[in-house]
């Protein structure tokens, strides 16, 4: 088969969905099948070399008109296409396409999602949904989401989850790592680590003034580091973290910095609000952090009983599990060491062998 695939996100998007394009697209070359592979993006991504099974696809064209000439160039071309990244390519698409559904954050008021992007996901998924052959879902919190709001997805849904790049299995050591932590002002195993967008559903202020309540002595000796770029509806953080010399915000951090930080951490701290799948999660268990993480939507699911659970809503309970796990170096490693092994157990082969079935069933009319 020739197979299109939305690929924008490996070039454009830094973190989450650009992650798993980048994943997944290795992955897929690694299985060996002999379908072809149609990327279509703005910009090709160059940082890993594909096999002669992969053809790049440049469309120099703003959203809409973007989508729009995809499906044009795919009409007659293509014998499937897989959406990584919107909902509306489908509209317009003649072969029979696949998306990927990540999370329905433009459908949960309380997730305060960024105005834009909720305005479009909410004006182009029901069409979408009656055009999709298949619908894949990241974890069965999302499909049941999905099912829930969206009935007539019901039937047309699977859950094929997401895994932690070889990268975060392995961080930087020695040397590396500590030039690495120099150059955030962190000390081995002296810290707590957060990691996202700035945004509200990453509850980062509930987590700053649950680390505020920490006794000083640990709350000195581990300060809270904030790794993400710049987000939306940002003031409360900002407004919670100024004057606390024990909190810092380090901004954007490239992924093999990020790696060394979740490994190096005492802990790594992910209250949020809602995830689709909760990959930060994951990769810090790769790394063999001990985690805490909020006790909703799928962060269970990815967590398992290798992790410790928060309510998210209830700074205090935030608070007790860093309090529990900073004073108990043995539970962290033994933590660290079940989230390792829970980690391998997922992995991007998987995933993309998944997408392909799902591509596969799709074109069979099943």
């Amino acid at each position: 088969m020739i197979i299109g695939i939305d690929a924008r996100a490996a070039a454009e998007v830094p973190a989450g969905r650009g992650r798993v394009v980048r994943e997944l697209l290795p992955a897929l070359d690694a299985l060996g099948t002999e379908h072809r592979f149609e990327l279509f993006c703005r910009r090709p991504w160059r940082d890993v070399e594909l096999g002669p099974r992969f053809a790049w696809r440049e469309i120099a064209l703003p959203d809409p008109l973007w989508h729009a000439a995809a499906a044009v160039r795919s009409r007659g071309a293509m014998d499937a296409f897989f959406s990584t990244n919107s909902y509306l390519t489908a509209w317009m698409l003649s072969p029979p396409c696949v998306i990927l559904v990540h999370d329905l954050i433009a459908f949960l008021p309380s997730a305060r999602g960024q105005a834009r992007a909720t305005r479009i996901e909410r004006a182009t998924i029901r069409p979408a949904i009656r055009r999709a052959a298949r619908l894949v879902c990241n974890s069965r919190s999302t499909e049941a989401d999905l099912i829930r709001l969206f009935p007539r997805s019901a039937g047309k849904t699977s859950v094929i989850g997401f895994a932690a790049g070889e990268r975060f299995h392995d961080p930087p050591r020695g040397a590396r790592l500590a030039a690495i932590l120099d150059e955030h002002g962190a000390a081995e195993d002296g810290f707590v680590l957060a990691s996202g967008t700035l945004e509200p559903r990453k509850n980062l202020p509930r987590l700053v003034r649950a680390h505020a309540r920490l006794p000083e002595p640990l709350r000195r000796s581990h300060p809270l580091l904030i790794a993400g770029p710049h987000g939306w509806e940002q003031d409360e953080l900002m407004r919670t973290a100024r004057g606390r010399e024990d909190v810092r915000l380090l901004g954007f951090v490239p992924e093999e910095h990020l790696a060394a930080l979740y490994g190096a951490a005492s802990v790594f701290c992910y209250p949020s609000l809602y995830e689709g799948f909760g990959l930060p999660v994951l990769e810090a268990m790769a790394a063999g952090a001990c985690v805490v993480t909020s006790d909703r939507s799928s962060l269970p699911e990815v967590g398992g009983d290798a992790v410790v659970y928060a309510n998210p809503d209830d700074e205090a309970s935030i608070a007790r599990a860093l309090e529990r796990l900073l004073s108990a170096p043995e539970e962290r490693r033994a933590l660290g060491e079940r989230g390792r092994a829970r980690a391998r157990t997922m992995s991007w082969e998987q995933t993309a062998r998944g997408v392909v079935d799902e591509v596969e069933r799709a074109v069979r009319g099943q």
